[in-house]
């Protein structure tokens, strides 16, 4: 199996939050805005975004390796 063909790496690229966590991080960014956090919520958007940070790195460094993979 070649890296290209690793499943992970494609697995790591499409990765998408949950619906309900699509659905809801915009929301709460509103609410966020409008100081109307509730102390779960503001924790919640707290570890969604740090999520999306850490996905948002890996997403780029498995592009990268399976844009190596293909030269």
């Amino acid at each position: 199996m070649t890296v290209a063909s690793n499943p992970v790496y494609l697995e790591i690229v499409d990765f998408k939050p949950s619906p309900g966590a699509q659905k809801r991080a915009p929301e709460w960014l509103e609410l966020a805005k409008q100081d109307q956090l509730t102390p779960e919520q503001a924790s919640e958007l707290e570890h969604f975004t740090e999520l999306e940070h850490i996905l948002r790195i890996a997403k780029a460094r498995a592009r990268q390796i399976l844009a190596a993979a293909q030269q």
